[in-house]
């Protein structure tokens, strides 16, 4: 399934040039001046896992496909945007579409790239950026719940408006839905103020390795679980290396893994994802799915007719695989689970499904990814 993270912030904080870096091209263009991103920049990333190049080698696989994250670099927002200043409806409009929002705050000084304001301050930055997106919710749910529009809501979408506009207008905390509703039903609604949050500090090369007085002003307000401290133009650097150079450069600048990783990893954690893996000689290959999935569910995101006819899954850990050397070593040595319909897919499973395919109803295996025993 992947995810898709927009990249968010005023103009000019470094959104297209961290765009260009994670994604490893000149695709966005990133100029000294507001709004020269105008449509936005889709990157999609292959996520990197040490797991799969190890499973991949063990299974001797023909190919190895790796599970991959978009970024969309959106166009600078602005004071007002919620009203149509700048590029506003058109920037809301976008990151309605992602699963996660990343905010580019600007924590360094330079004469030569403009700010849209007169100082540097993060955090007020930020609150500019969370005020709109909280103004454009408050129409949207607004509009939403007219006479003639709220006949078109079901009972529960109903009762989510009515509690996200109570707590937008009474300046309550709107995470308390989180604990009334399930999250798939919230993410429907399309609220911004409910999206999961990324705060990247975007700073110098002077300040990657400790941060500065702008990121640790910033830390104590907004915490440290979900912020992290990277140079834009830095990652942009690194991508330009080879690898040798790449680790040296990244040890003499202080930093022990790129921006993209470090993103990758809070981005997981924020949508509680996970992963799987399919293996055999033909393709090993990494899946995303959501924690406490099951099975079946595990088995839908390779192809519909593999949750609808699902019968059992062979399970096994990768290290267990690993240590084993693969499936038949595992089989023998009693490594290998059969589960059922209610197991609870583990990050790091091997799995192989059995099914019925439908309407001829006999019964099949994935070879595509199994070895033979």
């Amino acid at each position: 399934m992947g995810f898709k993270c927009g990249i968010v912030g005023l103009p000019n904080v470094g959104k297209s040039t961290l765009f260009n870096a994670l994604t490893n091209s000149s695709k966005a263009q990133a100029e000294n001046f507001p709004f020269c991103t105008i449509n936005p920049n889709i990157g999609i990333v292959p996520v990197p896992d040490k797991r799969l190049d190890e499973l991949a080698k063990i299974s001797s696989s023909k190919k190895k496909i790796n599970t991959s994250i978009s970024f969309v670099d959106i166009a600078g927002l602005v004071k007002g945007a919620s009203k149509g200043e700048g590029l506003g409806n058109k920037f809301l409009s976008h990151i309605r579409e992602v699963d996660a929002i990343i905010h580019m705050i600007r924590c360094f000084d330079s004469d030569d790239i403009q700010n849209v304001n007169p100082t540097v301050d993060p955090i007020r930055d930020l609150e500019i950026i969370e005020t709109e997106m909280m103004l454009a919710d408050l129409e949207s749910i607004q509009k939403r719940l007219e006479k003639k529009n709220k006949k078109n809501l079901d009972k529960e979408q109903s009762n989510i408006l009515e509690i996200a506009l109570d707590c937008l207008n009474n300046n309550k905390n709107i995470s308390v839905l989180f604990e009334k509703f399930d999250r798939k039903i919230l993410n429907q609604t399309g609220l911004l103020s409910i999206k999961p949050k990324i705060f990247v500090c975007n700073v110098d090369e002077k300040s990657i390795k400790n941060g500065n007085n702008y990121t640790d002003s910033f830390i104590n307000k907004f915490g440290k679980d979900n912020t992290l401290i990277i140079s834009a133009d830095i990652e942009n650097q690194i991508n330009l290396l080879g690898h040798e150079e790449k680790k040296n450069y990244m040890s003499m600048v202080g930093i022990d893994e790129t921006g993209l990783n470090m993103l990758i990893r809070k981005g997981y954690n924020i949508l509680e994802l996970e992963t799987y893996f399919t293996s055999g000689p033909e393709e090993t290959r990494a899946w995303t799915i959501k924690k406490n999935f099951t099975a079946p569910k595990a088995a839908g995101e390779i192809h519909t007719d593999f949750e609808k006819g699902f019968i059992k899954a062979e399970a096994i850990s990768y290290n267990d695989f690993i240590k084993n050397e693969g499936w038949l070593n595992s089989k023998n040595n009693g490594k290998m689970r059969l589960e059922g319909k209610d197991y609870i897919v583990k990050d790091g499973d091997v799995l192989n499904f059995r099914f019925n395919t439908w309407p001829n109803l006999f019964h099949t295996e994935i070879n595509k990814y199994s070895q033979n025993y």
